[in-house]
C-alpha cells in the first residue's frame, strides 16, 4: 500500500454514467493540457471514449457495470488512486448502483476527493494542491481520530 504521501502526478480516475459521458469528455477537453500530466484511468466504456475523442492516454478498468467500480474501489484500498472525478446520473436508476455506492463510500472512508459534477471536478483541477505533493490525513474509525 502506498504511503499516504500524495505525489505530484497524481493518479486521476474518470468515471460517468451513460447520460454524463459527453459531460465529462467535454470537461477532459477543456482541462487537457493539465490532465495530461497525471496518470489517467476509467472505466472502461468512459475510458474509451474520452481516449477516441481526445487521444489522451488512458488506462481501462473493466465497464462499470461489469465489475469495474469495484476494481477502483480496491484500487483505493490499495493505496493506488489520488483523486475521482464521477460524472454521476442522480436520475436514473443503475444496474449496478449498490457497486456505485460502495465505490462513493470506499472513496470517503479513504479520504480519497471525489468530484460529482463540473463545478467539484473545476474546484479540484484548479486547486494548487494539483501538482503538488502533499500527506493526505486518515480518519481512524475505531478511535475516531485523525492520523497524519
Amino acid at each position: 500500500m502506498r504511503e499516504s504521501e500524495v505525489p505530484n502526478k497524481k493518479r486521476i480516475v474518470l468515471i460517468a454514467h451513460d447520460n454524463r459521458k459527453s459531460d465529462l469528455v467535454a470537461w477532459v477537453s477543456s482541462h487537457l493540457d493539465l490532465l495530461s500530466k497525471h496518470s489517467l484511468l476509467a472505466t472502461g466504456t468512459t475510458g474509451k471514449i474520452i481516449h477516441e475523442k481526445t487521444k489522451v492516454p488512458i488506462e481501462c478498468f473493466v465497464s462499470g457495470p461489469l465489475g469495474g467500480d469495484l476494481q477502483i474501489g480496491a484500487q483505493i484500498v490499495d493505496g493506488e488512486i489520488d483523486m475521482v472525478i464521477f460524472f454521476w446520473d442522480p436520475l436514473t436508476a443503475q444496474p449496478h448502483d449498490p457497486d456505485v455506492k460502495a465505490l462513493l463510500r470506499i472513496a470517503v472512508l479513504y479520504n480519497i476527493p471525489i468530484a460529482c459534477n463540473r463545478v467539484s471536478a473545476d474546484y479540484f483541477i484548479q486547486s494548487p494542491l494539483i501538482n503538488k505533493s502533499y500527506r493526505r490525513s486518515k480518519v481512524n474509525y475505531a478511535t475516531g481520530s485523525t492520523e497524519y
